[in-house]
């Protein structure tokens, strides 16, 4: 049997630190879905399938895994998801006290609901501070967010769009 798992996310844009969290979590699943989900209370800079297609060629610049999907979900709850897929886990990355004290109620209910465990990974230190939120603010003000981020995403936010 397949030990699959799930890591979703806003994404947008996908940072360094994602793809440090999709990279140690294919290491240690035989089956990892990026799920670019869709967060009702947040408005997002880049259409989902933007930043699905961002984290593809993320994955494959960095040479990660060709097996890893990445997909999208937006209606219903996550673990329905996980529940069609067969996954057993979900994978968050953690980089403060802030983010355990918000995912870990949610990653109870997700055991309760459907039996999915979630597992946190700690992030590389270097990515540790890094956002979407804080990138995004950077590159509204032309910052340069390439130590941020992977190229494909830098090169997307570097570009003239009309």
């Amino acid at each position: 049997m397949s030990r699959i798992a799930v890591v979703p996310g806003s994404f947008d844009p996908v940072t360094l630190g994602h793809l440090d969290v999709i990279e140690r979590a294919a290491g240690l699943f035989d089956e990892l879905h990026v799920v670019v989900v869709h967060n009702p209370g947040k408005t997002a800079l880049l259409p989902i399938a933007q930043r699905v297609s961002l984290i593809q060629e993320s994955i494959r610049e960095a040479g990660l895994p060709a097996s890893i999907l990445v997909t999208s979900w937006s209606v219903g709850l996550l673990v329905d998801y996980c529940t069609d897929v067969g996954a057993i886990a979900l994978v968050k990355g953690i980089r403060s006290q802030i983010d355990v004290a918000y995912e870990t109620p949610m990653a109870i209910v997700n055991r309760d609901l459907a039996g999915v465990e979630t597992v946190f990974l700690l992030p590389d230190p270097a990515h540790a501070h890094v956002s979407s939120s804080l990138v995004r603010q950077v590159a509204a003000l032309g910052g340069d967010v390439a130590p941020y981020v992977t190229p494909a995403v830098a090169r997307y936010l570097q570009s003239p769009r009309d």
